[in-house]
This record gives C-alpha cells, sequence and structure tokens, in this order.
C-alpha cells in the first residue's frame, strides 16, 4: 500500500508530461505511472551504422514486432492500417519525426461548415493561448506568415530547405500551389540548453543529439525539479473507484511482476488513443459493468487514425539522401473542402527527404526495380540519395465502428487483456486518399522524377491515435466534457487524444498538447474556487 497522492497521472508521453509540468506549480503531491522507462540517448539508433536494421528490430514502430518489455500486443485484426506506438518516458515523441502543425481553426467545427461529425465543444481561439505556452516549452523551428494558418510566433528559424526542399518548392511554384517550411519541434539554434541539429541522421529512430524536442527533454526535466514523482516500469491493470463512485486509485504491476495500488484523490488518463480506452474498458466493477466512464458506451468508438499514403520517385541529381530532418516542408493546398473533388474535408501533403540506404534497396527490390546479379549496382546507383517523397495525411472522419476493444485470448506479460482494433476506411476516406496520391504524383512529375512507387495506405502508419474518449457537452455521446473530466467520474480526467472529436489532416501532437496545458489550467482554476468536483 503506498501512501496517496493528489494527482496519479497514468502515461509519461506527449499529455502526461505536458500535464504534469503544469499541474506542478499547484504543489500537489503529483505521481506519474509510466509502464516504459528512460531511453538512454547513447541508445539510440542513430548512434551507429546499424541504425536502419534497428527500425526493423528493437526499435520498430510497430509495438507487435518490437515485442519489448514495455510493450503490449495489439491484436489488429483486419485494420488495413497497423496501430504503431512507444511506451517510455517520452512516449511518441521519442520516435516522431517533430513535424508540429497545429489543427486549424475549421478543424473544431466541421459539422457547422461540412454537415458531417461534430463540431468540438472548444475552438481554435480558446487553446492560442496553450499552443503559444506548448511552443515555448517545446521550442519550434519555423517561419511565420504562412497563409494556411493564423499568425503565431515562432521561437527559432526554420529548417533549411536543402536541395529537396528546393527541387520540391520549385515543382510546387510552377503548379502555382501552396507551401511553406514545416513548422518542427527541431532546435535549429541552441534553445534552453539543447544543441541545434546536426543532420545527425534519420529523426524516427530518437535524437542522441536532443535537438529533437521529445518530453523526456524537455517537459520532464521540469517538472521533476517543481516535485513532480515519475515512476516507471509501473504497468496499470485498472483504475479503482470507491463507493462513492469516485476513481480511488490504481491497480498496477511494477518490473518484479509484483502487484499495487496506489491510492489517489484525482486520476488522470494520458495512455494515447488506444491505451486509454483499453484501461477503461478493463476498470470493471460493479457500478460500471462496461467499463469505467463508459456509461454512454461510447469508450473505444469513433478510432481515427489519420489513413495516409506515401508516393515516392527519383530525380536525376544526388539530394540529401536521408540526411537530417525527414521534413521541412508542407503544402496545404487541399486541405479545405472543395464540393468539386467529391469529398469533404481534406489533407496535409508532407513533402520528405530520401529514405536510408537500405530502406531504398528494399523496397525497390521488392517493386522489382531493382534487379540482383550483375546490373544491381548499377541500376543502384541511380537512386540512391536521389529519391524525393511525399505523404498524404488524411483527415479521418469518426464512425463508431471504428473501435477498441479487448482482445478475449490475447494478453500483455502480466495478463492484462490487449486491445483489438476494428478499422476500416471509410468512402470519404478513400476518395480523399486517391485525390492525394494523384496530386502527389503531379508534383513528383512536374519535379522531374520518375520511378515512381508508392504504398496507399501505408501498412505500419497508425501513429495518430483519436476519438476513443471523445469530449462533449452530451454525456450520451461523449465520454468527457469540455474540459476533459469524466462525465460519469467528477475526479477522472482524460488528456490524450483519446478525446479528439475530429481529426483533421495534420500530425497531433502539437494540439494534443496544447489540450492537455488546457486541461490542466481547468483543473487549476476549479481548484482555486473549489469547483472541481461539483
Amino acid at each position: 500500500m503506498h501512501d496517496k497522492v493528489d494527482v496519479l497521472i497514468i502515461g509519461a508521453g506527449a499529455s502526461g508530461a505536458a500535464v504534469a509540468w503544469s499541474l506542478a506549480d499547484t504543489r500537489m503531491r503529483i505521481l506519474c505511472l509510466e509502464q516504459g522507462d528512460w531511453v538512454r540517448p547513447t541508445d539510440y539508433p542513430t548512434n551507429g551504422r546499424d541504425w536502419e536494421a534497428r527500425m526493423f528490430g528493437d526499435f520498430a514502430t510497430n509495438p507487435n514486432r518490437r515485442a519489448g518489455i514495455a510493450d503490449y500486443p495489439i491484436n489488429n485484426g483486419t485494420s488495413p492500417v497497423q496501430i504503431v506506438n512507444f511506451n517510455g518516458v517520452g512516449g511518441g515523441t521519442i520516435m516522431y519525426t517533430a513535424h508540429f502543425p497545429r489543427l486549424h481553426p475549421s478543424d473544431f467545427r466541421v459539422r457547422t461548415l461540412d454537415g458531417v461529425a461534430d463540431d468540438w465543444p472548444v475552438d481554435y481561439a480558446t487553446l492560442e493561448p496553450f499552443f503559444a505556452e506548448n511552443d515555448r516549452m517545446t521550442g519550434v523551428a519555423g517561419l511565420s506568415g504562412d497563409p494556411a494558418y493564423p499568425a503565431h510566433e515562432m521561437q527559432m528559424p526554420p529548417l533549411p530547405l536543402g536541395r529537396t526542399g528546393e527541387r520540391f518548392a520549385r515543382a510546387l511554384n510552377k503548379l502555382g500551389w501552396h507551401w511553406w517550411p514545416s513548422d518542427a519541434a527541431i532546435a535549429t539554434v541552441a534553445y534552453d540548453g539543447r544543441a541545434p541539429c546536426i543532420n545527425l541522421g534519420h529523426c524516427t529512430p530518437g535524437c542522441a543529439q536532443g535537438a529533437k524536442s521529445s518530453t523526456d527533454i524537455t517537459y520532464w526535466p521540469q517538472a521533476i525539479r517543481a516535485g513532480v514523482e515519475l515512476r516507471t516500469r509501473s504497468r496499470v491493470r485498472e483504475i479503482t473507484v470507491g463507493s462513492d463512485g469516485l476513481a480511488s486509485g490504481a491497480i498496477y504491476y511494477d518490473a518484479d511482476g509484483r502487484e499495487h495500488f496506489q491510492p489517489a484523490e484525482m486520476v488522470v488518463l494520458a495512455c494515447n488513443g488506444v491505451g486509454t480506452p483499453r484501461l477503461l474498458l478493463n476498470s470493471l466493477s460493479g457500478r460500471f459493468p462496461g467499463g469505467m466512464a463508459n456509461s454512454s458506451g461510447m469508450v473505444g468508438r469513433n478510432l481515427m487514425l489519420h489513413p495516409s499514403a506515401h508516393t515516392y520517385g527519383y530525380v536525376d541529381e544526388p539530394l540529401d539522401g536521408n540526411r537530417g530532418p525527414p521534413l521541412s516542408l508542407w503544402s496545404q493546398e487541399f486541405y479545405e473542402t472543395d464540393a468539386g473533388r467529391g469529398f469533404v474535408r481534406g489533407y496535409t501533403l508532407q513533402l520528405f527527404r530520401g529514405a536510408g540506404t537500405i530502406v531504398d534497396a528494399i523496397a525497390n527490390t521488392a517493386r522489382g526495380f531493382l534487379p540482383w546479379g550483375d546490373a544491381h549496382h548499377d541500376v543502384y546507383r541511380t537512386i540512391l540519395n536521389r529519391r524525393l517523397g511525399i505523404s498524404v495525411i488524411c483527415e479521418d472522419l469518426p464512425d463508431e465502428n471504428n473501435r477498441v476493444t479487448l482482445d478475449p485470448e490475447l494478453t500483455d506479460g502480466n495478463g492484462i487483456p490487449a486491445p483489438r482494433i476494428e478499422y476500416a476506411l471509410g468512402d470519404n476516406t478513400r476518395k480523399m486518399m486517391m485525390h492525394g496520391v494523384a496530386r502527389s504524383k503531379d508534383i513528383l512529375e512536374a519535379a522531374g522524377a520518375r520511378n515512381v512507387g508508392g504504398e496507399a495506405p501505408i501498412l505500419n502508419g497508425g501513429w495518430h491515435l483519436m476519438g476513443t474518449a471523445r469530449m462533449g457537452a452530451d454525456p450520451e455521446r461523449s465520454v468527457v466534457n469540455e474540459w476533459g473530466r469524466a462525465h460519469d467520474v467528477k475526479n477522472l480526467f482524460i488528456v490524450d487524444g483519446s478525446i479528439w472529436v475530429t481529426s483533421g489532416g495534420v500530425n497531433p501532437t502539437s494540439t494534443l498538447q496544447a489540450l492537455a496545458l488546457y486541461v490542466a489550467d481547468a483543473i487549476k482554476r476549479r481548484l482555486s474556487d473549489a469547483t472541481l468536483f461539483d
């Protein structure tokens, strides 16, 4: 039995770190339980020449392939998109590309503007001060003035476009389409004690330089100095409920498999859009026979994944290869609804530098372009460091049939039921994706690329996990209210991507953290006037 804490946070990733830091100034006793551990920068794959091989092994994005101690298996069922994540201090920010766009103002008003999905109970203007606060904590490089967004301040100059970005920019200028240097959570100059990017290598398998803004080096050091306790290798099985109907704490397993009960006055979930519904559905009691906070039946439903396509081609001159951050610019030419396209909402085009040498070789051998035998090296010289890549990040409309449930047989190493994914692409998404692939090919053609290939949707593309415990004013149609508190349990809060109402068509980390800070601010304001649990 552990001493009771005031706030128990479950999950030390992007949102858990932000909410821990923000609540620390209340001087409450705050504890975070994280099922993974700290990752030492010296252990990142980019420290060695075998970094690409390790991306298929201990640093694979797919936890079913990685199968680490901290990972739980996922039954992806028949989903065309596999769930990918990372468990550890920093969560997915350890392995993200640090692409840092915000949702657009229109993304919060989808029902009003387009007659589909639902409007959010918050809007861009409400979140703007929290976007700004998160940008300062994170350190965002970019160029102010992007016409796709309301004006916002940058902390650092943008990433250099490089040869790849310049080639893309010329192609988009030729087509007359929007492009802009992308917002990136990467230090381009020294920032807050962190050294700038030195193009050490691809960003996904961790940044040993510390230039990439993962929350283990941004939020967590400050939260811990402010008194927050972070307990790693602590896998939570369930949230418990007292006779008063309030959350009373959590049962978890330590690194040696011993069971513990951690009591708490307040519980905050930050386990991502798959981990949070998994935990709620496994938290059964007489009061909540269908899972905690699930009187609406909406826990686990409306899973959104940003199904993505990737198209690539090769040009006749050496470019940047895979050196440095993979993303330096985006196009949001097709982001807002245009009825003439045959679908509602839209997508972002992310414009990539090349892949690693091994990945390029494997991809082109598999598709039959790169032959075995005498011609192998001659053909390989025509693709090495000459690749242009474009990803289509599609808005994923909520669908109650896309959901997370508990697998009846598959469990993790502690016997906790694994999540089962039921997910299919909607007709609107398919049309959007094919439109994006066609426009990507237009850009590649304008850039002089040949030998064009691609994947639609990307199989291991389920990084963005949203919608499975959505926020809203109606307790029958949502899990949490407009400031993140569960309708059914007045001392239970959710701050991760599961509370999203719609997905937008951009990477979610910036907005996810702004929402976490917004919820933390709402908690602090209601603590001050004693209305938190009213």
